[in-house]
């Protein structure tokens, strides 16, 4: 008994067939890229990416050093095995072996040429890509090359290049010509097994997932049937989540029914390392279009022109409702990108997408930027993680929140580091190790290259510059920071920045102008672009030593401090760079900036510096300039009141300075006083006090060192109570600050008097005098000096009003002691537990009075 198979029925088998035979071709057909090799190193990965991406093979000069044959003999044998032919011409000809007369690249197209391979031809395009005078050959390479190119010009139609993604997509493009008009059924073939029908629904299943719900809304009610938009574009950083993302919200959604789920992804990172993925991945624009048709049953679309596939899915898609996710999009080249999102801006109505992508671009959809996970989020996620990892579940708490921290929040580092707590023949036993085995992952595992490795070959020199300037910023750097770092003109780096920003590379406010690279790409840059990282690394060094030397100096200097206010996160991103340099140059730094911190109260940062400086000036035996860093340092211990550290100073310094002179013996001598003072041995403090202010008189007679030394015995006056000699000697030393024109020591006596006065409960003396002191350290800008005033001020309102409150005053006194409080908090001061004291007291007394 026989049957007829009916046309429609044929014709689907031979699709089917024709399918099955594309497949089988393509993992089989070779390709085989020819071209000079060191000039064109990252031309050559963009051109085999292109290539493997459609699972084609890539033959390639990379792999002829371990063959048998000789090096020529093997590459011609490899151009003879190939179907397909790309040449890549830049501006060398080529070694040409002895006894030949043309170079080995141009043989392996002759070769080709003989044996009837399709060839497509790209050459450089000099007009519009700088190239280094060194990839440059002269003459007689020059000359052969130029007759070489002319000839391919006169046989084929050729392309040029100018950037590795450039001629990337390029060479994908040829590939989808080749594949679109070369490749036909062979009608002697079985019929293949068909495949099921679509079900509707090809969403991977849904892992755990926590958090988004805002991005989630978002996407949501861009896929409603009122949003405007054909749906919602998700970008942000490699391994930040967009696919989990886009496909949990694809299972929220209603009102579908087909879902869909194509993917550019042509690699994956696994704890054990990279894994290809080539049965379910399509790499190009005509593939994600070929298997969109398949999945709506638009069989044989692949047998039209290219040109002539999206009308048809458009039609396909009229009247059904399907969410389309195509994810990981920027793996496209820039054109198949572009071509992609025409595409979705005329899906019918009824029809939505979700797109991911690294890439930023602006598209008439909702566009949703993905940043880390925020902290309780990372941590349900390591919680999550931790049932699967039983070295991660044995972790505390805050070994945890280190690995937040140390990933910044990326789902993908957490995945991998809780991964390598758990893999057979791992050594890493806690996070600790786990996060440190980053810097020394091995070649096919290590998520730094997995993550950012494909993009190096993006940058162009000026995005290169800005990255490697960039990696010194622990906080936003601003523009004009990069451009002077880059020697940039500001458009030039604004661009630069703007264009990774878009790539999702690096995080910006591009209203303020400030720019972020996140620490673990900060790290791969400075590994894989060192030479650029030095380069402004050095320029950064520069520009902050030339601001210390303008803006810094001592305590007269005030004036010029706000500038270094403004710029102290450039200056302070310098200093470790600083560090490493030239030991007189730091020493000037220091010297420079010491001031400045002390009165914007970077206490801390003084300390960090200065212990550094001091182990920079030991080991280059400068003796002078690491007692004042011990000197300095032992100032901020006294403004804390922390006395044994600071007499460590005063011993450090003792010892640098045995042999120095009788004014930085003073120093040493006042240091050890003010370790008495701290610990309250009043006696020894005012000893060392006067053995100081005698050396200073043996010196000059009304100096601003004698006025120090003053300040310092009437301080312990005080705290012993003997007021008149106290009175005495600040007025004394006023009286020096005003002859010298010490605007800070006059601030310093007057705040003093004004407390002194507040000791002796003075009301009406102590009010003015701390009213005056504060208008003085305003000027000044020195904050510990400023939380003072207020402190005493506050006290002063309050003491004069004691007996018959007034609300308007008393208003003046919380203002000023809520910011005293704010200040001495900030600086960690001693006075704080007072100043709180006195907010608290005036707080009840308003309650009362209301």
């Amino acid at each position: 008994m026989c049957c007829r198979i009916s046309t429609t029925v044929r014709n689907s088998l031979f699709t089917e067939l024709e399918l099955v035979e594309t497949k089988r071709r393509e993992s089989s057909m070779k390709v085989f890229i020819s071209s000079t090799y060191k000039d064109l190193i990252e031309y050559r990965a963009a051109a085999i990416r292109a290539v493997e991406g459609t699972n084609y093979q890539a033959s390639k000069m990379e792999v002829f050093g371990a063959r048998p044959d000789e090096p020529l003999d093997a590459c011609l044998k490899e151009v003879e095995e190939s179907e397909l032919f790309i040449g890549i011409y830049a501006l060398r000809y080529g070694f040409i072996p002895e006894g030949a007369d043309i170079s080995i690249t141009e043989m392996e197209y002759v070769h080709a040429k003989k044996h009837g391979k399709t060839i497509y031809c790209f050459l450089l395009d000099e007009e519009n890509q700088p190239w280094l005078k060194k990839w440059i050959e002269g003459e007689p390479g020059k000359s052969k090359l130029e007759n070489f190119k002319q000839r391919i010009q006169k046989l084929h139609v050729c392309d040029y290049f100018t950037t590795p993604d450039d001629l990337r997509a390029k060479v994908s493009n040829a590939l989808s010509h080749y594949v679109a008009n070369h490749h036909e059924p062979d009608p002697s073939s079985p019929i293949p097994y068909s495949p099921p029908k679509p079900t509707g629904n090809t969403l991977p299943r849904e892992s755990f997932f926590v958090g988004r719900e805002k991005e989630r809304d978002i996407i949501l009610s861009a896929l409603s049937p009122e949003s405007r938009t054909w749906g919602a574009l998700i970008d942000g950083p490699g391994g930040i989540g967009k696919s989990a993302l886009a496909i949990h919200v694809a299972h929220k959604a209603a009102d579908f029914d087909r879902k869909i789920f194509i993917t550019a992804k042509v690699r994956e990172l696994t704890a054990e390392g990279e894994a290809k993925l080539t049965d379910f991945t399509r790499p190009t624009y005509l593939a994600m279009l070929d298997e969109l048709g398949k999945e709506l049953g638009a069989d044989g679309l692949e047998k039209l022109a290219p040109d002539e596939r999206p009308d048809e899915l458009r039609l396909a898609l009229a009247g059904k409702k399907a969410l389309i996710i195509f994810d990981n999009l920027e793996t496209l080249p820039e054109d198949e990108r572009t071509r992609l999102f025409q595409f979705l801006s005329r899906l019918p109505e009824g029809n939505k997408a979700i797109v991911t992508s690294r890439r930023r671009t602006d598209v008439d959809a909702r566009i949703v930027r993905l940043d880390r996970l925020a902290r309780d989020e990372a941590l349900q996620l390591i919680a999550e993680l931790a049932a699967k990892y039983p070295r991660l579940d044995r972790a505390t708490q805050k070994e945890r929140e280190d690995l937040y921290e140390i990933t910044q929040g990326n789902p993908l580092f957490i995945r991998w580091i809780a991964g390598q707590l758990g893999r057979a023949g791992s050594q890493c036993r806690t996070i600790a190790d786990a996060c440190a085995f980053i810097d020394k992952a091995p070649k096919g595992n290590d998520p730094l290259e997995y993550i950012f490795g494909d993009l190096l070959e993006t940058f162009t020199a000026d995005e290169t510059k800005v990255l490697a300037a960039l990696t010194y910023f622990s906080l936003p750097a601003k523009l004009k920071w990069i451009a002077d770092m880059t020697d940039l003109p500001a458009r030039a780096a604004e661009t630069a920045l703007e264009d990774l920003t878009d790539r999702s590379i690096l995080t910006s406010d591009l209203s303020a102008q400030t720019y972020f690279l996140p620490p673990l790409t900060a790290k791969f840059i400075r590994t894989r672009r060192p030479e650029a990282v030095t380069q402004t690394g050095d320029a950064l060094a520069d520009r902050a030593y030339a601001l210390a030397m303008q803006y810094g100096g001592g305590r007269k200097n005030y004036d010029k401090f706000p500038v270094l206010e403004s710029e102290w996160d450039f200056i302070s991103a310098a200093l470790p760079r600083l560090l490493t340099g030239d030991n007189n140059r730091l020493q000037t730094v220091c010297d420079q900036l010491t001031h400045f911190l002390i009165y914007t109260g970077r206490w801390d940062e003084v300390l960090w510096l200065s212990a550094q400086a001091e182990t920079c000036a030991i080991s280059n035996e400068d003796k002078e300039s690491a007692g004042w860093r011990a000197y300095r340092a032992g100032w901020v211990y006294l403004l804390r009141d922390q006395p044994i550290e600071l007499l460590a100073c005063a011993a450090r310094t003792a010892e640098y300075w045995k042999d120095s002179t009788p004014r930085t013996k003073a120093f040493v001598i006042q240091l050890r006083g003010n370790g008495y003072q701290l610990q309250k041995d009043y006696p020894a403090a005012l000893v060392a006090y006067r053995e100081e202010l005698a050396i200073y008189k043996s010196i000059s007679s009304e100096s601003l060192d004698i006025a120090n030394a003053l300040n310092n015995i009437a301080i312990v006056e005080r705290l012993s109570e003997d007021y008149p000699a106290c009175e005495r000697d600040y007025r004394e030393v006023l009286r020096i600050a005003q002859k010298n024109n010490d605007q800070e020591m006059v601030a310093i006596s007057t705040s003093s008097l004004a407390a002194l006065a507040l000791d002796r409960e003075q009301w009406a003396e102590a009010e003015p005098l701390a009213r005056e002191a504060l208008t003085l350290s305003e000027k000044v800008g020195r904050q510990e000096l400023i939380a003072s005033d207020c402190h005493v001020l506050a006290k002063a309102i309050v003491g004069a009003r004691y007996i018959v409150p007034q609300p308007a005053p008393l208003q003046e006194a919380l203002s000023l002691s809520r910011r005293a409080v704010e200040i001495f908090t900030r600086l960690r001061h001693p006075e704080l537990q007072s100043a709180q004291e006195t907010l608290e007291e005036i707080e009840e007394r308003m309650k009362d009075k209301g």
